[in-house]
């Protein structure tokens, strides 16, 4: 394991996402914001890791962040093994996000899909239901962006690695930052 090497990479992502991502994640912490105001809900999806990011991102918005507050509407599409299975051995695995997007997505709500590589087939037709539906679509993805960055209304991508390890803590910095902008603009 090199560290000095881990480190240096870390050391990037992070001042990629503090630094040239701050003006983006603000932007859509305000259309969050709004939309939540309206009545609209943010959707969550991605698989493995990512799927455990979307769980993250619920959770903190339906509980709390840093302030006790109300909570906020927001549903990790990776959680109901009912669901996911029974769409998986139906149909196929490609449709367990779409299909649930299909069903719980409004216009005025929120997608936000993850995807290290941006190259998930279910989470890019998440995407393309959401798009159909009206729903803002944000991507947090990755080194190119994959087939993910063209297809949302706001991509949000740590380009500065291909390390999946690193990607996934520049995804927990963008949750993290999203989620306490948030608060301070539905809490003030």
């Amino acid at each position: 394991m090199n560290w000095d090497r881990m480190a240096e990479d870390l050391l990037a992502v992070v001042e990629e996402v503090i630094g040239g991502l701050r003006g983006p994640v603000e932007e859509l912490a305000s259309e969050i914001a709004a939309r939540l105001r309206a009545g609209g809900k943010v959707l969550a999806c991605g698989n493995g890791g990512s799927a455990a990011d979307a769980q993250h991102l619920a959770g903190e918005l339906m509980n709390r962040f840093l302030k006790e507050r109300r909570p906020y509407a927001g549903i990790a599409l990776s959680t109901d093994t009912s669901v996911l299975t029974s769409i998986a051995n139906d149909y196929s695995f490609a449709e367990v996000f779409e299909k649930q997007v299909r069903a719980l997505g409004r216009r005025g709500d929120v997608l936000i899909a993850i995807s290290t590589s941006g190259n998930a087939e279910n989470v890019c037709r998440a995407v393309k239901a959401a798009k159909d539906l009206g729903l803002l679509t944000v991507g947090l993805t990755g080194g190119s962006g994959g087939k993910l960055r063209p297809l949302v209304d706001r991509p949000l991508c740590v380009a500065s690695t291909a390390a999946t390890p690193r990607i996934q803590e520049g995804h927990q910095l963008i949750i993290h930052a999203l989620c306490e902008r948030l608060e301070e603009l539905l809490e003030s």
